[in-house]
Order: structure tokens, then C-alpha cells, then sequence
């Protein structure tokens, strides 16, 4: 898509979506805001309310319907529609392309903003994060958006509060998830006989998405998704050499039997991440 339809299309999301009962905000999140996105990725637009006055989902159905290829059978969920933390929205597709909303309440964001200030770190379990959804992720989300309608100026003022990067925050997530790395390889190696390739990978992977945690912290980066996070940590300043293709080495070996190497190379590049 050029940047004149790219801009046509936020132009018409904005349209159709400012006027829904509920909607104090729109901003463009994700790859798109962020400059790092191809041809094919999403565009993700954030859709900010407030509790007192939630997002009329019947309203925001009849709008969405209007502008989605396949007309009235687009669909949005309710509040809370996708887990306690990804509150919900809607696939659609306008002209072939895939437009994904997120609802976020303002004030939870808010909140998470002054957490991520304290230094505040609370992993939760929540579907489509398979390593946990940390609310800092809102921070994160306001600290790289793009506003695309903000009339009270409520985005604005929170994005303020994102940068820098607070350097609380980053002592903690490196506390916190250079633990659960440890932690992690030590339960692994003790199951290693086992032959249960499932839970190896398991453990790997929570050891693995530790570490992007703390590099991500250490490089005063907001982590968003763990989708992309091992190639991100490879532009970084602060990190272990080689990390996505040694990463990917490890898993080859996770996968094809040879479990006491990968499990070297992940202490390998645990070692350097806490020399860092």
C-alpha cells in the first residue's frame, strides 16, 4: 500500500469511528506506528474510553459494517471480549487489507503508566501472549503511537509520561526476568532425560522471551508482543552476539534430539545477558 492509501484508509477509519457514543481517542499502533512494518502487516488501531462512558459496541458494529469487505457479517466483541487484559475489538478487512481494533480504557492505561514508573512488574496470563501480558504494554503502546484523533488531548498527555524509558522499570523487568531465565533452565535440565520434548520447549520458551524482557529493558525499549522480539534484540545496542540466528540454532537442536546443546547455547547467552 503507498503512503497516499495508507492515509486514505486511516482517513476513512477516523471517519466512521470518531462519531461512535464512547470513543474518546483513535491512534495508530503496532508496526504502522512504529515505521517497521512490510507490505502484508496489519494495521492496528487503538480505540481509548473511558469506564464512565464505554464504547457503544452497537454503534461501533453498524460503523465497522460500513466500511468491511464483507458488510454486516464484520464483527466486534463486546468489552472485555478477548480476556481480562486484551479487552476486546474486531478483525476487519477494508479493501483487502487487515485492520485490527483494540479497545483500552484510559484510565487503566493511566494507571499502568504510573506502575511502569514504580517499577511495578505483574505478569498475567492472558490468550494471544504466550508468555504473559504485563500491563506496562499499554505504556508501551501509548509511548509509540501515532494519534489520530485526541480532541481532549487524554493520548497526549499519557505519551508524555512514556519517555523516557523509566529507568525503575528497567531494574525490575531485569530482576524480575533474569530469575525466571535462571529458574527456568534449571527446571528444564532437570527434565532432560525425560525425552518430553513439549515441556523442553516449553521451559526454552519462557527462558527465551525472559531474556527479550530484560534485553528490551536494558535498551530502554518497550516490549509490546513477544512476536518479533528475538529479531528486534538483533538492532539493539546492548546484546549477545549472533542472538536471533543462535536462538534459532538452539531450537533446530530442541528439535532434532540434541537437548544438552540447546540447553548450552540458552545458559550461554543467559550468562551474557546478566554480564550485560
Amino acid at each position: 500500500m503507498t503512503v497516499a492509501n495508507d492515509e486514505a484508509l486511516l482517513g476513512r477509519l477516523v471517519g466512521a469511528l470518531v462519531p461512535v457514543p464512547g470513543i474518546e481517542a483513535v491512534a495508530l499502533g503496532g508496526s504502522r506506528a512504529r515505521g517497521t512494518a512490510s507490505a502484508h502487516s496489519d494495521y492496528d488501531i487503538g480505540l481509548y474510553y473511558r469506564a464512565g462512558r464505554a464504547i457503544d459496541v452497537g454503534a461501533l458494529a453498524r460503523a465497522v459494517a460500513a466500511l468491511d469487505d464483507r458488510g454486516a457479517r464484520a464483527e466486534v466483541t463486546p468489552l472485555g471480549g478477548w480476556g481480562p487484559w486484551i479487552d476486546g475489538g474486531g478483525w476487519l478487512l477494508i479493501g483487502g487489507v487487515h485492520v485490527d481494533l483494540l479497545y483500552r480504557e484510559l484510565d487503566r492505561v493511566a494507571s499502568a503508566i504510573d506502575d511502569a514508573h514504580a517499577g511495578k512488574v505483574e505478569p498475567h496470563y492472558q490468550p494471544g501472549h504466550p508468555h504473559a501480558f504485563l500491563p506496562m504494554i499499554y505504556a508501551g503502546e501509548v509511548a509509540y503511537a501515532r494519534l489520530l484523533h485526541d480532541p481532549a488531548g487524554s493520548l497526549a498527555e499519557l505519551q508524555v509520561r512514556t519517555t523516557p524509558y523509566p529507568p525503575t522499570l528497567a531494574e525490575a523487568l531485569r530482576r524480575r526476568f533474569e530469575w525466571e531465565a535462571t529458574f527456568a533452565l534449571a527446571n528444564v535440565r532437570k527434565s532432560l532425560d525425560r525425552g518430553d520434548v513439549s515441556y523442553l520447549a516449553g521451559c526454552v520458551f519462557r527462558a527465551i522471551a525472559s531474556l527479550c524482557q530484560v534485553l528490551f529493558a536494558l535498551n530502554g525499549v518497550w516490549l509490546l508482543n513477544e512476536k518479533g522480539a528475538v529479531a528486534a534484540v538483533d538492532d539493539f545496542a546492548r546484546k549477545p552476539a549472533d542472538f536471533s540466528r543462535r536462538i534459532s540454532r538452539l531450537y533446530a537442536d530442541l528439535g532434532s534430539g540434541a537437548g544438552a546443546a540447546a540447553l548450552d547455547c540458552l545458559a550461554g547467552l543467559l550468562e551474557e545477558v546478566q554480564s550485560l
